[in-house]
């Protein structure tokens, strides 16, 4: 929901001020390039929204940031809901992905918390109308907080996710690798989904695997429809299921792509993580599903692409 890098000494998103003077001045190309970009910024402004109990605060962050590398902001308490609430609230960058995180000290206001992550925009009010225009439902009308503004939408399927801007736009340095934010919908509304979220992201599907090996999802020898998406919000995979799901999966939201699984995976069990889903092999990448201490689930993997 704050997705608002949580910035407290790190660097915020006047980027709306910035695009709309480049806009002006730009020459036709590059007006064009702009509306194939629509209203996103980059990946490396795009955060994974994690809730953690204040008491694991400090021991999610610290296992996080030692897998992956980078640091985190400075922490800040305050609230930055429409309602009254009280929270710890840190931003922590990795070349692998960022992360708003939150460890509430008061009731938790719905629908705040089912908000998987938070997407950077160049201007608020257009993209809440693009939004709209491609199928989104505004669940949380456009608000302001100590930064800047925001807003909660939801797709077809169920997708929530948080969008904001800041009054001081941020500067983050390019991710080494994107995460893929993994949404998990069914067969009834995976077409409506992908259809309106390209729509809203200007993005392209990369892969529609139609029978991807379901040990992606915990269900090995079966099969399962898996899109890829890409756009200026980064990378998507879209995991059409039944819902018959063992456990973990469904309850990670990003999946962080690193260069070598064993020695990332290594290091996570060595800062207090738990392999919940040891190393398996897939067509294009060998992943493992991992929870940080707090709880934070995520998947791991390495491509074997490239």
């Amino acid at each position: 929901m704050f997705t608002r890098s949580f910035k407290l000494g790190f660097p915020t998103a006047a980027v709306a001020a910035m695009a709309l003077s480049m806009s002006i001045l730009a020459p036709a190309s590059a007006k064009e390039a702009s509306a194939l970009q629509g209203v996103s910024v980059g990946p490396q402004y795009d955060t994974t929204h994690v809730y953690v109990a204040p008491a694991d605060f400090d021991s999610f962050v610290n296992s996080f940031t030692a897998t992956f590398g980078g640091k985190p902001s400075k922490r800040g308490t305050t609230n930055v809901l429409p309602v009254p609430s009280n929270a710890d609230l840190q931003y922590v960058w990795t070349p692998a992905g960022t992360l708003s995180t939150f460890g509430f000290l008061t009731p938790i206001p719905y629908p705040f918390g089912q908000e998987r992550t938070g997407y950077l925009v160049t201007d608020m009010d257009e993209a809440i109308k693009q939004a709209r225009d491609a199928g989104a439902e505004v669940i949380v009308d456009k608000f302001k907080d100590p930064i800047g503004l925001d807003t909660v939408i939801q797709w077809p399927g169920g997708v929530k996710m948080q969008l904001y801007w800041h009054f001081t736009a941020p500067h983050y340095d390019p991710l080494q690798t994107v995460p893929d934010n993994r949404v998990y919908v069914s067969a009834d509304e995976a077409d409506r989904f992908v259809k309106d979220f390209l729509r809203f992201s200007h993005g392209k599907v990369v892969s529609d695997d139609r029978k991807a090996d379901a040990v992606e999802i915990g269900k090995a020898g079966q099969t399962y429809r898996r899109i890829r998406i890409v756009s200026g919000f980064g990378k998507m995979q879209v995991n059409v299921t039944d819902g018959h799901l063992p456990y973990p999966y469904g309850h990670e939201i990003s999946g962080y792509e690193v260069s070598d699984l064993d020695a990332t995976l290594a290091k996570a069990t060595a800062a207090g993580a738990k392999i919940l889903v040891p190393r398996y092999e897939a067509a294009d990448r060998s992943a493992a599903m991992v929870q940080f201490p707090g709880g934070y689930i995520a998947e791991i993997h390495a491509s074997k692409t490239h």
